[in-house]
């Protein structure tokens, strides 16, 4: 019998965060970024309607027209991009082993493909973001060009991010009233970011193809983009895994994973397929009382855990280690 799991890509399968890569092919790209994913993270904590987490790759597509960044930009970061550590041979041995595996992700979809097929994970297990970056490029017009120029500039006089009431207040103005008067902003609100409820709605996709109850399946997320998927799966008896994650996934989790190699999940996911939930937390709760080794294997049972304070110091500790830049990102 098939045994199923669910990974998000950034983060847990590569270190690289595929938007920020992209921002950072022209200058002060990076900052313009860092901004725009506070924004994000403001919006999705005031439950914004219509809003979800992830939709940062939503506002970063004027920016990216605006400075001639191309589909083929995305499948040359791909190419680039490095896997997470032990991320290889832990899909290798589970398709082994009669597990199905994966990607739900908000990459963008050329980039997701890309880099999903050099883990042999099949596309039609993987859903992203279908981003038409080309055919945008056509709507953009010499004042519209003027305005992300002029609101790029603010953007960075907002660097240092100390001042959330002022990111709020700016940006709101640009997405929600002036951007959306011009034929690009009307093009880019066709796009949909797969994140937030987009992912749990992907993940409820797979299950009913598969005939398998969110109980009997596996995620594995980091980040905000990934807690309804996480705590769904968590609720559903399922086994919702936080691997490297940030404040906002951990508390949706059932177990926590904090470590440079993502292989040190294959003793959990072998005792999941013979013993489901209770041979995982009693695995779990024996490797938490020895603790981890140097930067490998700290695990935590974390369902129904209400002080989580070291568990994200540890994990924070991690994330930066493993995942660099992009680990300042919400």
């Amino acid at each position: 019998m098939n045994s199923f799991i669910c990974f998000d890509l950034e983060g847990p399968l590569s270190p690289q965060d595929n938007a920020y890569e992209l921002m950072k092919l022209f200058p002060n790209g990076d900052k313009v970024f860092e901004v725009l994913s506070r924004y994000d993270d403001l919006l999705t904590l005031e439950k914004r309607e219509d809003y979800e987490p992830g939709d940062t790759l939503m506002l970063i597509i004027p920016f990216l027209i605006g400075h001639h960044i191309s589909e083929s930009d995305l499948i040359n970061l791909a190419r680039e991009a490095s896997l997470t550590n032990g991320a290889l041979k832990l899909i290798s041995d589970l398709q082994l082993n009669r597990w199905k595996v994966f990607c739900i992700t908000t990459a963008y979809q050329q980039y997701a493909l890309h880099l999903t097929n050099k883990l042999d994970i099949y596309a039609h297990n993987v859903a992203s973001t279908p981003l038409p970056l080309d055919k945008l490029h056509l709507t953009l017009s010499e004042p519209e060009l003027a305005l992300l120029q002029q609101v790029e500039k603010d953007i960075l006089t907002m660097m240092p991010i100390t001042d959330d009431a002022r990111i709020k207040q700016d940006l709101d103005s640009f997405f929600r009233e002036r951007l959306p008067a011009t034929n690009l902003g009307r093009a880019i609100q066709e796009i949909k970011p797969v994140g937030g409820q987009r992912k749990l709605d992907a993940l409820n996709q797979f299950t009913q193809k598969n005939d398998q109850p969110l109980s009997n399946w596996v995620v594995v997320g980091d980040s905000i983009t990934d807690f309804k998927m996480l705590q769904a799966v968590d609720d559903a008896g399922g086994l919702a895994i936080a691997f490297n994650a940030n404040q906002y996934a951990l508390p949706h989790a059932t177990i926590g994973l904090a470590s440079k190699s993502i292989y040190n999940l294959s003793r959990v996911l072998k005792v999941w397929q013979k013993t489901k939930r209770q041979g995982v937390e009693k695995l779990v709760r024996k490797e938490e009382q020895h603790g981890g080794s140097e930067d490998n294997g700290y695990f935590h049972w974390l369902s129904g855990r209400k002080d989580l304070s070291d568990v994200i110091q540890i994990h924070q500790r991690m994330r930066k280690l493993v995942r660099e830049d992009a680990a300042k990102l919400g």
